[in-house]
């Protein structure tokens, strides 16, 4: 039996087994509500479970069907999990790094103060860091910003904004190469 799941699969099969782990009898329609994709999508992503061993399927009624996760399934769960877990605190730890690299070049700028433009989860560990580091957030027009794409950070300077647009400014990339 084929164990291996791309990275897509392992994200949706979290997913479909924390459904389903909370309740046994979700139909494949509560399923993709929940989760914002298609019912073909749900479908196919249960068939390759149950194929590989990680669900079953049982008739609780004539046209209801109750999901079990097998013990083969439970195991991909935690794993799953910790590696969800795993990634988390390696983005949340370049967030960081990014974040210090922006407050270090603030400060030989002579700045003490920063505008967070974008927010989420990122402009939140951002805020954080910032606070941490004595560095004051504020809404002023003409501080110095930093720009939040994706993971990527854009520190602009006032009197850099009218030589060069936020796209064209320098990305903190980390060590992770130019797309990360």
């Amino acid at each position: 039996m084929e164990t291996e799941l791309s990275a897509e699969e392992n994200s949706r099969a979290l997913d479909l087994l924390t459904q389903i782990e909370a309740n046994p009898d979700i139909s494949q329609a509560s399923m993709a509500d929940a989760l914002g994709v298609a019912v073909g999508t749900i479908n196919w992503y249960l068939k390759r479970l149950i194929s590989k061993g990680y669900v079953k399927v049982k008739r609780a009624q004539r046209k209801k069907l109750r999901y079990i996760i097998t013990p083969e399934g439970i195991a991909l769960r935690a794993s799953l999990t910790v590696d969800y877990i795993r990634t988390s605190f390696d983005l949340y730890r370049r967030v960081r790094e990014r974040s210090v690299k922006c407050i270090e070049e603030l400060s030989q700028n002579g700045y003490g103060s920063v505008r967070i433009l974008g927010d989420g989860e990122v402009a939140e560990v951002i805020r954080l860091t910032c606070i941490e580091h004595g560095v004051e957030l504020t809404e002023a027009v003409g501080a110095p910003e930093i720009h939040i794409q994706g993971i990527k950070l854009a520190l602009v300077f006032p009197d850099a904004e009218a030589a060069r647009p936020p796209a064209q400014l320098i990305v903190f990339r980390g060590n992770y190469g130019p797309d990360n």
